[in-house]
């Protein structure tokens, strides 16, 4: 996860970003600290309000898509609000996936996925904002459902990314939480309190 995403463009490409450097950074430690971009602190959330808290992030993006500059990068290096958005709508058909593999197996191996790939095969600058905002609020909804629907004994069950990193049912949701917060502070501005969290 990055909020500064250095794509290279092609020659002659006005709009056709190339592939980015590979994404090298372990992001887990936000499960044990809080953020100090977003101030996001995950020690903060009871687990029991895992699903709420995710289903309230849909309407706070369909806010972002609705903006006059949702397709204008702030930097040519940076994406643009909208290409935000498709990534966290991708993110959170990644982790639904994932929630719902740890459910059927614990100690699951999750499947690789590429963000920035996904985001030049699926050429996010070019969609629709309003279809974007409608397939993100579903994705959500889905992932909701399905940690409202994971009885608590669930919780502790593991899966193993590819890294090696492990999560529990319950530190996957978690860190699904910050991806999605993070990339708000991406688009909309960090907030005044990471100051004193950082």
């Amino acid at each position: 996860m990055r909020h500064d995403r250095t794509l290279a463009r092609r020659p002659g490409a006005a709009t056709d970003p190339a592939l980015p450097a590979p994404e090298t950074k372990d992001w887990t430690w936000v499960l044990d600290k809080p953020c100090g971009f977003c101030g996001f602190d995950s020690r903060d959330l009871a687990a029991a309000d895992l699903a709420t808290t995710i289903a309230g992030l849909a309407p706070q993006w369909r806010q972002v898509l609705t903006r006059a500059d949702v397709a204008e990068r702030p930097e040519p290096a940076i994406w643009s609000p909208l290409e935000y958005a498709c990534h966290v709508r991708d993110v959170f058909a990644v982790f639904g996936e994932r929630a719902e593999l740890i459910l059927a197996d614990d100690d699951a191996r999750f499947a690789d996925w590429d963000g920035d790939a996904a985001a030049l095969a699926d050429r996010y600058w070019e969609q629709d904002p309003s279809t974007v905002a409608d397939e993100l609020a579903a994705r959500c909804r889905h992932v909701a459902a399905v940690f409202a629907a994971a009885p608590e004994q669930t919780w502790g069950r593991r899966g193993v990314r590819s890294n090696g990193s492990v999560f529990t049912f319950e530190s996957l949701g978690r860190y699904l939480l910050h991806d999605v917060e993070h990339h708000l502070a991406d688009v909309t501005g960090p907030p005044a309190r990471t100051a004193d969290k950082a």
